[in-house]
């Protein structure tokens, strides 16, 4: 069950850091926000690294493995990340999340063509489930205003979003294939932490070579605290959840499971800020709860 529970774990940080990240987005870009939130984190990761005496970990690392990790930074915390800040800025919350957590279904794709990993009926069966309540919970927060986002805007939002959900499916399967070899907590944490820092490099060299160079240092640091304490806990604690998940059991189940930030999302709200309880979010919160007991028996 610990491989269960630590998907689920990735779950609730990815809910809690998207409440820093909304913060920031308010008054910096996407691709600004993702630099300063990748260089900070990685930093950090570092650092407790080098405190904890496990720097010599990453020696250890299989070439292949070390490949995998950087690509899977690359298309998932560069490309896919920064298209999914663009999705929310662009459409909304509302409509942007429902779209990016359609994720697990193109991850039973590659779970199979990459992986080899066969996926039974009732694993299909509850990874549907899961986003199918995924989408009623979400639906019901349509924002009025944004309904006037019509034309080329809600298209190129609604592109950003699928873009987003598609990278993040590549991404997971790439760092799965990655820590196949792993064998203790260390190797996977050292593994998340190279997939960080590979993004971090890339973005930092960007910001050289664009236009607006270092434009990422005009963020603020009430920004620049926000987005660290956000990559902290969705990189940091999530990504590492997910990534210790795929030492226990398969993509096929790990992915699913790690997709319901959605109902917690609801259940956050519902508690600290009263919403109404409506038939589709009872609905949406009652198919996503089966979906993860379906995967959980499989």
């Amino acid at each position: 069950m610990i491989g269960e529970f630590a998907a689920l774990g990735a779950a609730l940080c990815w809910t809690f850091s998207a409440v820093f990240y909304r913060r920031a987005l308010a008054s910096t870009s996407p691709i600004q926000a993702n630099t300063v939130r990748c260089l900070g984190t990685s930093l950090v990761l570092i650092i407790v690294m080098v405190v904890l005496g496990k720097i010599g970990v990453l020696s250890g690392l299989p070439m292949q493995v070390l490949f995998l990790t950087c690509f899977s930074g690359v298309i998932g915390l560069g490309v896919g990340d920064t298209l999914y800040m663009s999705s929310l800025k662009t459409i909304g919350v509302s409509r942007a999340v429902p779209i990016t957590c359609t994720y697990p279904l193109f991850n039973l794709v590659w779970a199979y063509l990459l992986a080899g990993e066969t996926i039974t009926i009732p694993v299909a069966a509850g990874a549907f489930t899961i986003v199918l309540g995924v989408w009623l919970l979400t639906s019901e927060k349509t924002d009025k205003v944004n309904n006037k986002a019509v034309g080329k805007q809600q298209m190129r939002g609604v592109g950003f979003a699928l873009s987003t959900a598609i990278a993040w499916s590549i991404s997971i399967s790439m760092i799965n294939l990655a820590v196949k070899n792993a064998q203790s907590i260390e190797q996977a944490y050292t593994v998340n932490t190279v997939r960080l820092l590979a993004v971090a490099v890339l973005l930092f060299a960007y910001s050289l070579v664009s236009k607006r160079e270092f434009a990422f240092i005009k963020v603020g640091w009430r920004n620049a605290a926000l987005l660290l304490c956000g990559g902290l806990i969705a990189i940091g604690l999530g990504w590492f959840f997910l990534t210790y998940s795929f030492l226990h059991i398969p993509e096929s189940q790990a992915v699913p499971i790690s997709s319901t930030t959605p109902l917690f999302s609801t259940l956050a709200g519902v508690a600290l800020l009263h919403e109404k309880v409506t038939a589709k979010i009872f609905l949406g919160s009652v198919l996503v709860v089966a979906g993860i007991f379906i995967v959980f028996m499989a």
